[in-house]
């Protein structure tokens, strides 16, 4: 049995797991997360390049659609790269501290997300239940205070439980059964004690809190927008305003099933593959689908879209023609 004879920060390094019944399909796997990384990539970074370049976008609900298009491709480089060199070369021992900022860095904007969908939720509340003061309230400055809020209150979450996570003992060099390190796995490949139980009940308790506790506000938010939906008389102004909340409802959905998903597998007892399958969902799914529904189902941004491949198009076929002069 290895002697726990090193804390968290102390540790030489850890080592990466990752699916351990495919350890013969490398190269699959490899390629699989190659194609999510760069659909999520482009189709995130269209989004932001399309909402930017058209002044019409320029409103507060697409302000904050690209920080949440930013977020994504934030919160997929920070893991994707990683598992793909682990894939590729076998690259699966990482250093203590890199595991650690992994660790904050991945929590911390995972908890951004649910503070943006607040936010957005919020937007939503204001552009229907008080149409006519939402100029006057939703101001650029406003508009970046709430962002701003998101990001680093988020930030600050995670700092306790990675703390106290880097100050259990630890082998020589760890286990972890993951493709990356998340905050449960690190505390299950520590020495099993007192200190690591606290630390699973910590990071399940902040988890939920962060997660339920602002999808408790999008709920009443969107029970206040049902209501006001269902004042208007028009049944064409109904269908229009329940249309500007279809994708945020859509990704809110999704988004909270994936956490769903992630905690009922750590919960039941599963094979050690499901459960990091339902943490590459919450990680994976959600930066995937997010900008192909606020694409396919808002017209403004689709039109955008559309625009910014035609100018593409148009560029190079002037490049060629040049190229051929």
């Amino acid at each position: 049995m290895e002697t726990c004879n090193f804390t968290g920060g102390s540790v030489p390094s850890f080592w990466l797991v990752g699916f351990s019944s495919l350890q013969e399909h490398q190269f699959l796997l490899f390629f699989v997360f190659l194609a999510f990384y760069l659909l999520i990539l482009s189709s995130n970074v269209t989004v932001v390049v399309a909402v930017a370049t058209d002044a019409k976008l320029h409103k507060p609900m697409y302000f904050f659609l690209i920080n949440l298009s930013v977020l994504d491709v934030l919160l997929t480089t920070l893991t994707i790269p990683r598992m793909l060199a682990m894939f590729l070369v076998d690259a699966k021992r990482v250093s203590s501290k890199g595991c650690f900022l992994q660790m904050y860095l991945f929590h911390g904007l995972a908890v951004t997300e649910t503070f943006l969908l607040v936010v957005m939720s919020y937007d939503r509340y204001e552009a229907i239940c008080h149409p006519l003061h939402y100029a006057v309230r939703m101001t650029k400055r406003r508009n970046l205070r709430l962002a701003a809020g998101a990001w680093l209150c988020a930030l600050l979450v995670p700092i306790q439980p990675v703390v106290q996570s880097s100050q259990l003992t630890f082998g020589e060099t760890p286990r972890i059964n993951h493709c990356f390190c998340d905050h449960l796995a690190v505390v299950q490949a520590a020495c099993q004690n007192a200190h690591t139980t606290f630390q699973s009940f910590l990071g399940f308790t902040i988890s939920m809190a962060v997660a339920f506790g602002p999808l408790l506000l999008v709920v009443l938010s969107y029970a206040c927008i049902m209501v006001s939906i269902l004042r208007i008389k028009s049944k064409e102004g109904r269908r229009k305003a329940f249309s500007t909340c279809f994708s945020h409802l859509a990704v809110v959905t999704i988004y909270y099933s994936s956490i769903a998903l992630a905690f009922l597998s750590y919960r039941v007892q599963m094979p050690g593959d499901i459960h990091i399958l339902s943490d590459m969902t919450f990680a994976i799914l959600t930066p995937l689908v997010n900008p192909l529904i606020y694409t396919l189902r808002n017209r403004d941004i689709k039109r955008a879209v559309g625009q910014l491949i035609s100018q593409d198009i148009q560029a190079n076929i002037l490049i060629n023609r040049v190229i051929i002069l």
